[in-house]
């Protein structure tokens, strides 16, 4: 309806320009004091933003848009002209946006970017102070004006199942394209090598290849198995030849994964590490139970108290509900002692099941996003392995959470201590003083926007 209305108003304008009745293959001109007065009544069709392309005359439906410096704070009508004489000197697109906070609608010169190209159209947008880049594709903004913390993560997954473990490390490799964190290591808590080379092939294929991995093996037997792809590294194509890249290969050896932990975190500064944990807490609760060895003097209680900042967790049921939680129940022994040994000066954040339950990231749409190439680790799980054709995106959401802050994109409840049962219930207890939080599920609205974040992160390349 609003680009009809646009055709409408453009349309009009021409009569009075006197260009109706305009040549085949020419384009419509318009002075740019009436130009201006339909990218003034743009703005009022369009209170939550527009861009316009001046070559087509089109709203764009492809690009990362970025606005300029040079025309920040054009917000009357008589600044519009100044807007449009930017742009038409770089890439002719105009556009706006309402601040409600100040009540006024500014108008700017834009950028675009490729869709696929987030880091560098996010890394334009902080030289120009800008706070968002928008996505044409998706319909949503991304947030630019972040503060560059030194984030340091441990990934602890129980890859080789669910293949949200596997989203959940593509995010980080994109935050790490950002300069938004960096991944000190993979910790692979379900037992069995080939979990372990899924991370190795996804190490290589997003150009991080030197990043250490860890494999649990001590922790659940034979714990269950939701989507079979845990023979993806070894995948061949017609000339039985492998697809993917691994960097430790068939005679390359993984460090135990409690001594992967105690590895890095002996060589990280005091109270700098984040370990984001969404699967079992096995190698999380040998770490704790551990000595000191060759890596560091201390025991695993007072490794972890002086170098771990912060815990994001994949797991966790709340509210009215008591239910057993899948990831501490599978290893119930684990998981009591992980939360009897943990320092009650470490920050925990759970994202509890029901939060990512409404983020369903269907097989068409993730071979659809990654049909930029025709070898992709992923892909290749949804074309050829994956009967279950489904996955909803619980893991991301702790990644997503660890990276961009508590109160940038969630809702999280108040503070308080969690406790676990011996039959997998998580109890929490409000208490200003305690250590542990949970986001809060979202409107549809909400999961609808983080579930397009997540994939516009799939088209990065």
């Amino acid at each position: 309806m609003k680009r009809f209305i646009l055709f409408i108003l453009l349309a009009g304008l021409a009569v009075q320009s006197g260009f109706a009745q305009k040549p085949e293959g020419k384009k419509l001109q318009i002075s740019d004091k009436k130009l201006a007065d339909v990218i003034y009544v743009m703005g009022e069709i369009h209170p939550e933003g527009f861009t316009l392309d001046l070559n087509t005359m089109q709203l764009p439906l492809e690009g990362l848009i970025v606005s300029y410096k040079e025309t920040q704070n054009s917000f009357s009508r008589k600044s519009i002209r100044k807007v449009i004489k930017h742009a038409r000197e770089h890439d002719n697109l105009v556009g706006g946006w309402y601040n409600p906070e100040e009540g006024d609608y500014y108008f700017d010169s834009n950028r675009s970017f490729p869709e696929d190209s987030l880091a560098a159209a996010l890394a334009f947008a902080r030289k120009n102070g800008q706070h968002t880049v928008y996505s044409c594709a998706k319909g949503i903004n991304v947030k630019s004006n972040y503060e560059q913390h030194d984030i340091r993560i441990i990934y602890d997954c129980d890859m080789g199942s669910s293949t949200d473990d596997l989203f959940a490390l593509m995010m980080l490799y994109r935050y790490m394209d950002m300069k938004r964190c960096t991944l000190l290591g993979v910790v692979v808590d379900r037992m069995n090598r080939a979990n372990a080379d899924a991370v190795d092939v996804m190490n290589n294929y997003y150009g991080y290849p030197n990043i250490p991995i860890g494999l649990e093996q001590t922790g659940v037997k034979a714990p269950r198995v939701f989507i079979p792809y845990h023979n993806m590294a070894y995948a061949r194509d017609i000339d039985a030849n492998l697809l993917f890249k691994r960097t430790v290969g068939d005679n390359g050896t993984y460090l135990d994964g409690y001594k992967l932990y105690r590895k890095l975190l002996a060589e990280q500064p005091d109270k700098s590490v984040t370990v984001v944990s969404v699967g079992f807490v096995t190698c999380l609760s040998r770490l704790l139970q551990s000595g000191p060895d060759e890596f560091s003097p201390l025991n695993g209680v007072d490794l972890v108290e002086q170098k771990v900042k912060n815990i994001y967790m994949m797991g966790g049921v709340f509210g009215d509900s008591f239910e057993h939680d899948y990831n501490f129940t599978a290893a119930i022994d684990f998981s009591l002692k992980f939360f009897e040994l943990l320092p009650k000066d470490i920050e925990l954040v759970f994202s509890p099941g029901e939060v990512g339950d409404p983020l369903y990231y269907s097989a068409e749409q993730i071979i659809n996003d990654l049909s930029w190439t025709d070898v992709h680790p992923i892909k290749w799980i949804y074309q050829y392995l994956v009967e279950d054709k489904f996955q909803k995106m619980w893991d991301p959401l702790a990644v997503i959470n660890a990276v961009e802050g508590d109160e940038a994109i969630y809702q999280i409840s108040e503070r308080g201590w969690v406790t676990l049962t011996p039959t997998g219930e998580t109890i929490f207890t409000p208490d200003p003083k305690g250590n542990a939080r949970y986001q809060l599920p979202g409107d549809s609205s909400w999961c609808e926007t983080l579930l397009k974040y997540i994939r516009l992160m799939a088209i990065q390349h």
